[in-house]
């Protein structure tokens, strides 16, 4: 994929056409990772045919430096630890519960914003299609596998424009399949590689959702 990747719409286009054995298949769900990887995931979504839904997931940022990833939590409640971090910075257990407590709250907001009362779908037995704008450490998409691993699908598929050799080594591990465009190196961020990263709100995230869902568009207070 030819760098940088216009915008999230364009991403998810690309994916989807990266993605050709899932087309039309009764068993696919995409799975989008708030707030970036929807609109990735919703373009996805509409090319395969396949239902669009949601896997919360929230990064543990180490105390004192929020953005530098210790481990991540999803809904249905994966959770994975960086331990090189944790050993390196001397991170407690207990802080690690800390901050852990505080996502999970974040995680339970996101879930009444985005879902309100629609039922989380059944995954078991179904082909999941993981997807989000990007990877940096990958911490966030393997605690969504974990969490999908839990609920015993017959595969798992993780779909990304974006992300580091190492990462994409990482998660080939972990998931049945890895689909990404571009593995380029260094790695610094993610929106580096993107001519518009723009941040997705919220109400974009519900908005395209009630599209997805055929559902009344409501405006988040």
């Amino acid at each position: 994929m030819q760098l940088p990747i216009a915008n999230r719409k364009a991403a998810g286009q690309a994916l989807a056409e990266a993605l050709p054995a899932y087309l039309d298949r009764d068993n696919v769900i995409v799975l989008g990772l708030p707030r970036g990887g929807v609109p990735v995931a919703m373009e996805v979504a509409q090319v395969l045919g396949a239902p669009l839904d949601l896997m919360l997931v929230r990064k543990l940022g180490t105390p004192g430096q929020k953005e530098l990833a210790m481990g991540a939590i999803a809904s249905g409640g994966g959770m994975v630890i960086n331990e090189e971090i944790v050993q390196a910075l001397s991170i407690s257990s207990q802080a690690i519960e800390r901050v852990a407590e505080e996502e999970r709250k974040e995680l339970k907001r996101r879930d009444q914003v985005y879902r309100g009362e629609r039922q989380w779908p059944n995954l078991a037995d179904r082909c999941i299609i993981l997807v989000d704008d990007g990877l940096a450490t990958g911490a966030t998409m393997r605690a969504a596998v974990a969490a999908v691993r839990a609920q015993q699908p017959s595969r798992i598929v993780v779909a990304v424009p974006v992300a580091p050799p190492e990462t994409v080594a990482m998660l080939a591990q972990q998931a049945d399949e890895v689909v990404c465009l571009a593995e380029p190196a260094p790695f610094q961020a993610i929106g580096q590689w993107y001519a518009d990263f723009s941040q997705v709100s919220d109400e974009e995230v519900r908005q395209m959702l009630a599209k997805a869902w055929d559902e009344p568009a409501e405006k988040i207070s």
